[in-house]
């Protein structure tokens, strides 16, 4: 029985997993410096129609050099899991100039 229970959970813990990602893109050369600006860009019905506008370019502030970072991480999967329920999904934008 321990053994059933055991394996349901790694089942579990690896299909929350499975949905984590991240995309990577470069504008310019790239990011000279450390200075990270962070936004959270949500969806509703399961990631087909976005809420909120997230410019990477305006978050970048005229920069011609950054990387924009978009990722589905651990705190993502932690906010959907309570809002799946009503269709709302979340993913982290990060741009580094």
């Amino acid at each position: 029985m321990k053994k059933i229970i055991a394996a349901s959970l790694i089942v579990a813990f690896c299909c929350l997993l499975m949905g984590c990602y991240t995309f990577n893109h470069q504008v310019g050369t790239g990011a000279k410096g450390y200075d990270q600006i962070e936004e959270r860009q949500w969806f509703v019905l399961w990631g087909l129609v976005p809420i909120n506008d997230v410019d990477s370019k305006a978050m970048a502030g005229g920069a011609a050099n950054y990387d924009v970072k978009t990722e589905f991480n651990v705190v993502d999967v932690i906010i959907t899991a309570f809002t799946s329920m009503v269709t709302v999904h979340c993913q982290t934008v990060t741009v580094t100039k």
